[in-house]
């Protein structure tokens, strides 16, 4: 089961970028998700939230 949010490391993945960059781009997502009135935990973000904002979708598959 996918959980409803994503970890730096998964981030790195998803976006090929270092740990602190990822880190970074996690505490932009989680100020803009804050100011909607969700509640957001350091270091994570959710998976939907985050696929919707870099890819302009839920689930949008890789292909290698």
């Amino acid at each position: 089961m996918e959980r409803m949010y994503m970890r730096v490391d998964e981030v790195m993945k998803a976006l090929s970028v270092s740990e602190s960059y990822a880190y970074k781009l996690i505490r932009k997502l989680n100020k803009e998700l804050a100011k909607t009135g969700c509640v957001t935990i350091p270091g994570r973000i959710d998976r939907k939230f985050f696929y919707e904002h870099f890819y302009g979708t839920q689930n949008c598959e890789r292909r290698d």
